[in-house]
């Protein structure tokens, strides 16, 4: 039978293993089983070292048999298979039941002394031995090794392909090793010319070669040109996207001499910062342009991006326009309306009038709101997800921004933008996004970046606090919190959980509050256990306390938070609901419980909460995570710099990019199977000039269908769909 990547695995495979494969990784065709990549090769003379192995993980090895034997069990029927396996160093034991002393005795002559193999199991321990119990496993017949190589030490690379439990890494290579045989020509994504220019190998040779790779050599060039083949599809695809933005009419928004943006600008009590200028230039020029402004603005925590995209809302604002703002919280939309409502003062606030319009406010006054959007009287909208109800109407739509973009879907930003016809858009964010990662994700949009912070900051000192070594260290904390609210400051606490409390309760009387940490797997903070605990603090129990977290009602929430803006509460402990957004100027604080727990970015932008006006900031990272571990190294990344854009590289580098990418969006952009933004920053910038320069010549790539069909392969409707939602 003759395959293409598009035969289904129905006809390919048959029926039985078709739905295996279906169930187990969601494939469908040949070409979702072929770009099932192995995750690494073994060899049968390179054995695994044991010792090394993680207890409690699921592993594949390659190991011999040392000893074989079985023995009836004494108290049920059946026999018991043991046999040791090792690597010339370490051995460990395995384990199998038999149903009778038959079954026993072939599975121990399978497993003969002396034979090699691939064995997959969790590993366990037992009488201090590692262990597999009743594990996986394929031997190396003496015909293949010796066919393979006469010297097992320079033996041919076994893949060794992620796998579950139902379908293990040697019958996904035996499937995948019967398309293959089956497989016509593999078309091309690349031209012969430029294929030759890269040094790169045909794509069928790409396939052969990862999967059933003769020697260790044939490895790294397959994994090359199949990365290329990811990077110039997708980089393909996010350049015809901004194409088809570009070939929409937008109606331009044009800012008049002595109109709201130019009085707007007389009144600032500041100048702009340099990087504020650049780009509030670079949207200025966008809003008169011919086609749909679609822009990434990056910025620090602080920097002043709500300033730069409100300066862009009275833009458009001058031709009776509508911009609407949607942020991913309640918290998050009230402070955004205030601190908008603040900068355009009594003067201009009434002539474009802000309006927030939530989800959670009263009938009557959402009602007042929505009107005030369907008429086109408010100029200014600020929302959540309200705004996207069917029953919100916009009379001229013409500015959408979109705060932390990452924490909203494509299809709710899309229902937004569909409110208008072909609206300009504007995202925001303040997660730094390396160069690469911006251009794997976010490829489509043009991108600005604000680096240089507004002058009168007083800056950030960050800490850590190592409990593991220095456990008297968290009393000082509080007593640290306690000294800045005694000069007048606030404090934020921060913790990984609302209450941590166990289901059950298995002590007769609970323990007494203390300020030390308890044991346990989970966070050992939680607001709740944190607040029990301050009650009692000698100095800080009779302060001014608050608490703030996700399951409070929504206008719970708001009333402290602006009780807190007031300065009406000391010391706000809280989850990270005031990761974003929350602009304190008196808050000087920023205490991170568990701070192990969070991720880098989330740790800056939880820093940024403080040092935000005059008052010097201070972050305190408490965490019990012993040294030299990947959960401390984060910690530390964080407290040695205040350049989020540092932070982002390290970010990748001690997670790793498919962590990053995967949420940061859904589809298309988180299915990478090779490509490394970090590792192969050259490549996909590479890929990206390779793209430009075929759609220049050919936009329907009439001329390259090869890379047309991988497009329509790799990058589904409901993955374009994404595409276009930027």
């Amino acid at each position: 039978m003759s395959l293409t990547l598009d035969s289904s695995l129905d006809d390919a495979l048959g029926a039985a293993p078709a739905k295996t494969l279906d169930r187990a990784f969601g494939m469908k065709t040949v070409g979702d089983l072929l770009s099932h990549y192995p995750r690494r090769y073994a060899d049968p003379g390179e054995l695994t070292p044991i010792r090394d192995l993680p207890i409690g993980e699921t592993v594949t090895i390659v190991a011999e048999v040392l000893s074989s034997s079985f023995r009836r069990m004494r108290n049920r029927p059946g026999a018991m298979v043991d046999v040791v396996i090792g690597d010339g160093i370490g051995r460990m034991s395995l384990t199998f039941f038999a149903k009778n002393i038959g079954a026993a005795e072939w599975r121990s002559k399978d497993l003969a002394v002396g034979r090699r193999g691939i064995f997959s199991g969790k590993v366990g321990m037992f009488n201090n031995v590692t262990q597999f119990a009743h594990p996986e496993y394929e031997l190396f017949d003496d015909e293949d090794t010796a066919r393979r190589t006469a010297d097992a030490r320079a033996a041919v690379p076994i893949p060794i392909y992620p796998a579950t439990s139902t379908l293990q890494t040697w019958q996904i290579a035996r499937l995948i090793g019967r398309v293959l045989d089956d497989l016509d020509a593999v078309p091309d994504p690349l031209t012969d010319d430029v294929r030759v220019q890269e040094e790169l190998l045909t794509a069928r040779e790409a396939l052969e070669r990862i999967h059933r790779p003769r020697t260790r050599n044939d490895i790294d060039p397959a994994v090359r040109t199949l990365r290329m083949h990811e990077a110039l599809t997708l980089q393909t695809a996010l350049l015809q996207q901004r194409d088809a933005v570009r070939a929409l009419q937008a109606t331009p928004r044009t800012a008049s001499p002595g109109g709201l943006l130019e009085r707007f600008d007389a009144a600032l009590p500041y100048t702009l910062t340099p990087d504020q200028q650049t780009v509030g230039a670079q949207i200025a020029a966008d809003l008169v342009g011919a086609w749909p402004m679609n822009r990434l603005v990056q910025g620090e925590v602080g920097s002043g991006k709500t300033l730069v995209a409100l300066r862009a809302m009275l833009q458009v604002a001058e031709s009776g326009g509508q911009a609407a703002l949607i942020a991913p919280t309640e918290v998050l939309a009230g402070q955004h309306l205030r601190s908008i409502a603040k900068m355009l003062g009594p003067q201009l606030a009434p002539l474009v009038m802000p309006t927030l319009l939530t989800g959670q406010m009263p009938a009557a006054e959402r009602r007042k709101a929505a009107l005030r959007v369907a008429s086109g009287q408010a100029l200014i909208v600020v929302g959540t997800h309200a705004l996207l109800g069917e029953k919100t109407t916009f009379a001229d739509l013409g500015l959408v921004v979109v705060d932390e973009q990452h924490r909203f879907g494509v299809e709710q930003r899309e229902a937004l933008r569909a409110k208008g016809s072909s609206p300009h858009a504007l995202v925001l964010t303040a997660t730094p996004i390396p160069r690469t990662v911006a251009m794997t994700v976010f490829g489509d949009l043009d991108t600005s970046v604000i680096r240089t912070m507004p002058a009168g900051r007083a800056g950030i000192q960050s800490f850590v606090a190592p409990l593991a070594e220095h456990p008297g260290w968290f009393n000082r904390v509080w007593e640290r919190a306690a000294e800045e609210i005694a000069q007048g400051r606030q404090v934020f606490a921060v913790c990984a959980a609302i209450d941590t409390a166990k289901k059950t309760a298995e002590a007769a009387e609970p323990a007494a509050p203390t300020l030390a940490p308890e044991g346990g797997n989970g966070p050992r903070w939680g607001v709740v256990q944190l607040d029990e605990v301050l009650a009692t603090h000698p100095t800080l129990g009779g302060l001014r306390r608050a608490v703030l977290h996700g399951r409070m009602p929504s206008d719970e929430k708001d009333a402290v938070m602006q009780a807190f803006a007031r300065g009406e509460i000391d010391l706000l402990l809280a989850t990270t609901v005031i990761e974003v957004g929350v602009d304190v100027p008196n808050a000087s604080t920023m205490i991170v419980l568990d701070a192990d727990r969070f991720g880098v970015s989330q740790l800056h932008q939880l820093r940024g909460r403080v040092g935000r006006g005059g008052v010097p900031g201070l972050c305190l990272l408490v965490t019990e995570a012993e040294s030299d571990t990947l959960a401390r190294d984060r910690v530390e990344a964080v407290a040695a710099t205040l350049d989020g854009f540092a932070l982002a590289e390290v970010d990748l580098e001690l997670r790793g990019e498919g962590d990053v990418l995967g949420a940061a969006q859904a589809g298309v952009r988180s299915s990478l199977k090779l490509l490394r933004v970090v590792k192969d920053a050259a490549l996909i910038t590479r890929a990206r000039e390779i793209g430009e320069e075929i759609l220049a010549h050919d936009p329907a790539l009439d001329d390259h269908p090869g890379l047309r069909e991988a497009i329509s392969r790799r990058v589904s409707d409901a993955d374009r769909a994404a595409l276009a939602k930027n």
